[in-house]
């Protein structure tokens, strides 16, 4: 550990481990300042929960709603846009692990925006009278979230819904589709994914481990609309016949890229129909 309670590794050659990683795949393992037993820290790495399977998204959702509405706060040019008029619009956020950048954005373009814990109930966010739902981002498998899944398909053709990471992989799942977990996940920004609406390719921040499997969508109901350029995964889809899309990526990154910030637009554009 550092004086800053960081953990850190030395005296490996770490690109060799990349290059095992790469080839393996992901992972657990454990780093150790307390032990040099290599035995018993790779049962402590066996004994270690899996991610596949392992809900996460419950646990750090907020246990109670609550009101946003600050706005972003100016830390670049590109940032000092004015905010859109106040409280034109109503959203509803599911919380799996919202960042609070998000929730910055959704004032910035004009949002009221509530906060629900993971396991809200449908009634209940209609009850709100929302004029949008967003589902956030959060960590862990999406396939053992079937009751947000479930939710969502109440939700769908009821309100417009935007979705990003995690909340595109609920969309997935309510929509009939699978998710599967990568052999090595989108991490960091610079990821390449060509919007196939505009042609354009933008630049984007990620931070997910599972993916949605296009082949699993019933595209007689789905359109595709961003593919990954470095693995070919699915990017984004939205509904052919209800106001519904998300994107596995996070667009409203800080501090950057900003390619995608339009989405947040494209919301608006659906609550205002």
């Amino acid at each position: 550990m550092t004086g800053s309670d960081v953990p850190v590794v030395a005296g490996i050659d770490t690109r060799a481990l990349v290059r095992h990683l790469r080839s393996r795949g992901v992972m657990r393992g454990v780093l150790s300042a307390a032990s040099t037993d290599a035995k018993a820290l790779i049962e402590r790495a066996r004994q270690s929960p899996s991610m596949t399977g392992l809900d996460l998204a419950t646990r750090v959702s907020t246990r109670e709603s609550y009101e946003w509405s600050r706005g972003v706060e100016p830390c670049s040019p590109s940032d000092l846009e004015p905010d859109a008029p106040s409280g034109r619009f109503h959203v509803v956020a599911y919380d799996f692990g919202i960042k609070r950048n998000i929730l910055r954005r959704l004032v910035q373009v004009g949002c009221r925006v509530t906060v629900v814990p993971a396991g809200t109930l449908a009634e209940d966010v209609l009850a709100l009278k929302p004029n949008g739902v967003f589902l956030s981002n959060g960590p862990g498998d999406p396939e053992p979230l079937e009751h947000p899944a479930a939710q969502m398909r109440k939700l769908i053709g009821r309100v417009p819904i935007f979705g990003i990471c995690l909340g595109h992989q609920i969309l997935g799942l309510a929509l009939g589709a699978k998710t599967y977990k990568l052999k090595f996940g989108h991490r960091g920004a610079n990821h390449p994914v060509m919007n196939k609406i505009t042609g354009k390719v933008e630049i984007t921040s990620h931070n997910h481990g599972f993916a949605v499997d296009p082949d699993s969508l019933n595209l007689n109901e789905i359109e595709i609309t961003h593919t990954n350029l470095n693995d070919s995964t699915l990017e984004g889809f939205r509904h052919r016949n209800h106001p519904v899309f998300c994107v596995q990526y996070h667009p409203e990154a800080a501090p950057g890229p900003h390619d995608s910030r339009y989405l947040f637009d494209d919301f608006v554009k659906l609550m205002e129909r």
